[in-house]
């Protein structure tokens, strides 16, 4: 067995369409995959508690600013990128394949091993999402999901169906995945999250106003939801705009603030400069149409973190090429 793929989970079950970014495409088939148990000790050497089989260690002291971003690997991230639809009338994705790759990208230089999906039903979302649950992730920095496809408030869809958005991170709280425990879990959507409009406010320069220039190892509790991190490309209940060969405003923004400042700046601050870019660099253009033309968008953070999250230069070996 490639030693460069043994910590990819104890057992994980990939499902036909997974493009891991070199070309090649799961042939169809269902791969089984088997690693060594999770040490079931927390980080001072004492027994810890277990859960299915797994332990819920202390990654970092209670105090530390900042999540522990140095373990052997970075850790997976899966898109699911939604193009054609079976469910309804929902219309074709024009260009999501611009936003899918160019996220493929920017997650690969930052060592993430990338697992991309296209169009995949409901269930085999279910499947994957279950499984990625049930890895052992006790060398991983953090795990990433981004969906990419139509919704609606707290819903988005699969080829076949709607599902909540809730069912893609309940799997991860740190009693269901210790090995994630303490860690940063990161859920993006680019989604509608309704169908209001959003068509901006002018703001205007104020003439009266005047512009001047020793850390503790303790053991500590957690919250099993903590930790999690949910970004979503629009507010609730407004539309997110895509642009039919650029791609969508919000994963714009991510990948170029991703590339030019992953390495610079804590995520959050990151985020919130992408929601800046997307509220005023973009607005619609659809001058026939004169509802939907001159709106504008604004994404929605929603963090439960409890702790900064910056990423380190590359120090990982090669990610695996497939789940095989």
């Amino acid at each position: 067995m490639d030693k460069g793929k043994d910590e990819v989970g104890r057992f994980l079950n990939v499902i036909t369409g997974c493009d891991t970014g070199d070309g090649n495409v799961c042939n169809g088939s269902i791969h089984n995959k088997q690693i060594a148990n999770s040490d079931e000790r927390d980080a001072l050497g004492r027994p810890g508690t277990s859960y299915n089989g797994y332990t819920a260690r202390m990654p970092v002291s209670k105090d530390a600013p900042y999540y522990n971003m140095a373990h052997p690997r970075r850790g997976i991230a899966i898109i699911f990128n939604h193009e054609i639809f079976e469910y309804g009338s929902l219309k074709p994705r024009s260009g999501t394949m611009e936003d899918a790759n160019k996220l493929q990208a920017c997650l690969k230089n930052l060592d993430f091993d990338v697992f991309m999906y296209k169009d995949l039903k409901k269930d085999d979302i279910e499947k994957i999402i279950e499984d990625a649950s049930k890895m052992d992730h006790s060398n991983h920095d953090c795990i990433l999901v981004v969906t990419l496809t139509h919704g609606e408030a707290d819903i988005v869809y699969a080829k076949d169906k709607p599902y909540k958005t809730q069912s893609l991170w309940s799997t991860f709280t740190a009693d269901k995945c210790p090995t994630l425990a303490g860690k940063p879990k990161m859920f993006f959507f680019q989604a509608c999250q309704g169908d209001n409009l959003d068509p901006g406010v002018d703001l205007h320069r104020d003439a009266n106003r005047t512009e001047t220039d020793g850390e503790r190892h303790e053991s500590y509790r957690i919250p099993t939801h903590a930790d999690f991190l949910i970004v979503y490309s629009t507010a609730n209940g407004f539309f997110s705009w895509r642009n039919t060969t650029k791609g969508s405003w919000f994963i714009q923004a991510l990948c170029e603030e991703l590339s030019e400042n992953a390495f610079k700046l804590d995520l959050m601050t990151l985020l919130t400069f992408v929601s800046r870019k997307v509220a005023t660099e973009f607005e619609s253009n659809v001058p026939g149409n004169i509802q939907m033309h001159g709106q504008k968008q604004i994404p929605c953070i929603i963090s439960q973190l409890t702790r900064l999250i910056k990423f380190q230069k590359s120090k990982f070996l090669p990610g695996p090429s497939n789940f095989v």
